[in-house]
């Protein structure tokens, strides 16, 4: 079977109003390319599920989320994102925060299609008082009460990886693959880029099967897109692109997201935004982070 197609054609799948989920983590292999084709399209009213970094707070500034479930967005050195932070300080958007741990549990819910996962997690503290989404059920074994972290199901997970072939299977060579796998599983459909397209052989090969992570069934769609990660980080292929964050983040206090949008995204395409920021050659010479 093959699943490849554009991004174009994989991001046209989303609708307004559908639950998304998106890999990555903070500045780190967030799946941008894709995240740049949906601010393309008329898409809004979306409700988020991530670990935030510059493509929620992208999605916030251009009006497209209505909802984000999340544990933390930032961008790492630059320790706020300053378009989340200001949809969030404006209450231009709902907000179900949860524990880092929560969110795994309610992504593995989705995946095991139960409806909820007990958890002592968040028990006595505020998540539970701020947070509606969060319920306290009782053991039907003993007097102890537990969180109800619920499931985290997903209409669409937009993920990157490094390579993948065009059955879907998807390999991660980076140091800690999030988790990405888990955003596959509870996703009724997931659209992959990778910045290399193989054949199914390359997985034969020594080692290279032990950087698969989830099924291949689990993956819909997959979309190559060399540096489609860009600016975040994909470990060991390139780092991201401090320069870049820097001067999106001065667009915040420089006339805003517009002004970024209309000269990186707005009528272009991935690779005329590519060559904007310097060209997939300086993609690909960023140095890795040091965490």
């Amino acid at each position: 079977m093959n699943k490849v197609q554009t991004a174009q054609q994989a991001v046209a799948r989303i609708q307004s109003g559908m639950t998304i989920g998106i890999g990555g983590w903070g500045p780190r292999r967030k799946p941008m390319a894709l995240i740049r084709e949906l601010l393309r399209s008329d898409v809004k009213d979306l409700t988020v599920v991530a670990y935030g970094g510059a493509d929620v707070g992208m999605l916030c500034a251009a009006g497209k989320v209505k909802k984000l479930v999340f544990a933390f967005v930032s961008l790492d050195f630059i320790p706020l994102e300053p378009y989340f932070r200001e949809a969030r300080q404006n209450g231009a958007i709902q907000v179900s925060e949860i524990d880092e741990g929560m969110m795994l549990l309610g992504l593995r819910a989705a995946a095991w299609g139960v409806p909820f996962i007990p958890t002592r997690i968040g028990l006595g503290t505020d998540l539970v008082k701020v947070n509606s989404d969060l319920k306290i059920v009782g053991s039907p074994y003993d007097d102890k009460e537990w969180v109800a972290m619920p499931a985290l199901n997903l209409d669409v997970a937009l993920i990157h990886a490094d390579r993948a072939d065009a059955r879907g299977v998807c390999q991660i060579k980076g140091p800690d693959i999030y988790m990405d796998e888990w955003f596959a599983r509870a996703a009724k459909h997931t659209i992959v880029s990778c910045d290399e397209l193989v054949d199914t052989e390359h997985f034969h090969q020594g080692d290279e099967a032990r950087y698969v992570f989830w099924e291949r069934s689990m993956t819909g769609t997959v979309v190559p897109i060399a540096g489609g990660a860009h600016p975040s980080s994909c470990n060991p292929l390139y780092g991201y692109d401090s320069a870049h964050f820097n001067e999106y983040c001065a667009a915040a206090k420089d006339g805003g997201f517009g002004a970024y949008f209309d000269k990186y995204i707005a009528g272009k395409t991935e690779a005329e935004y590519q060559a904007a920021v310097g060209g997939l050659d300086k993609i690909r010479s960023l140095p890795l982070p040091v965490y």
